[in-house]
């Protein structure tokens, strides 16, 4: 078994531990009221589009979500920077930036390694070792993090990890070896899930995924559906929608279990790609497991 697959399964797992540390570590993450920005490179990015939409729609405030290399130089109460292996070099510029600033920005880390040199630049950290991975492509790590900010505003995670146990066994909703090319949409929060599914694929197995919201895919990219191709929604799927894809020839793919859930899916299937073309998923392709920059 690669480590990848034991990693995905352990997710319901490490989703109940993340949600039990989020009333410990309280303090630590952004209070109501904050003028939020949430960082990230990668999936860590994508994870942080998906918190500031449910932040802001649980009235908790303005929340933004930065790649951290693009940051925009404004003022914010608070960023909150994820990064599993707390050696990213984009997210440690960003934060020394931060320190040096002549504004004083609370800054928090959450992070897989306790030890890495990101707590040391960082306010405040959270530490999540039990969500750390050997693997180079993150999955759970990035879930648990979600499903840490998610418990902080105050959702219940027992139909999630409860649905997260059944995606963990269930049969893949497409067959790697007759599926072409997958486009995932998403809607408010699961956009982020989306675009991590499609980048789970392409770093996995170097396969043809791509990822939009899902209002907007019928804005061009619905132009390279087909037979032998699919599209897999996230969340809320637009009315009509399903009936236009099924008229290119497209497979249509749309659980109703917990967006984050569905993700799991999405990471098995990347892997059972990758097996499929010949690829180890634990070693993608011009890929480590942390971009460290000279």
């Amino acid at each position: 078994m690669a480590h990848v697959d034991a990693e995905i399964a352990s997710q319901p797992s490490t989703w109940r531990q993340a949600g039990a540390l989020a009333a410990q570590v309280a303090d630590a993450l952004p209070k109501p009221g904050e003028r939020v920005a949430v960082v990230g490179c990668g999936t860590s990015w994508f994870i942080a589009m998906s918190y500031a939409v449910l932040r802001e729609r649980a009235g908790q405030g303005e929340t933004d979500a930065y790649a951290a290399s693009e940051f925009p130089r404004r003022r914010y109460d608070r960023v909150v920077a994820i990064t599993r292996s707390g050696t990213t070099t984009e997210v440690l510029d960003l934060l020394r930036d931060l320190n040096a600033g002549t504004t004083t920005t609370a800054t928090t880390a959450v992070t897989g390694d306790p030890g890495s040199p990101v707590v040391q630049l960082a306010t405040d950290t959270v530490s999540m070792p039990f969500a750390d991975e050997r693997s180079v492509v993150q999955t759970r790590f990035a879930t648990s993090a979600l499903a840490l900010l998610r418990a902080h505003l105050g959702q219940d995670l027992t139909g999630a990890v409860a649905d997260a146990m059944a995606a963990v066994d269930a049969d893949l909703p497409l067959d790697p070896a007759r599926t072409e090319q997958v486009t995932f949409l998403g809607r408010g929060w699961t956009v982020g899930l989306a675009y991590e599914a499609a980048l789970k694929c392409r770093e996995s197995a170097a396969y043809w995924a791509e990822a939009y919201p899902a209002m907007d895919y019928r804005h061009g990219p619905i132009s390279v559906a087909a037979p032998g191709r699919a599209v897999w929604a996230f969340g809320e799927v637009p009315s009509g929608l399903e009936a236009q894809v099924g008229a290119t020839g497209a497979a249509f793919v749309h659980g109703t279990g917990d967006p984050m859930a569905e993700l799991i899916l999405a990471q098995r299937f990347a892997v059972a790609l990758a097996t499929h073309r010949g690829l180890d998923p634990d070693a993608p392709r011009h890929l480590t497991r942390s971009v460290i920059l000279s």
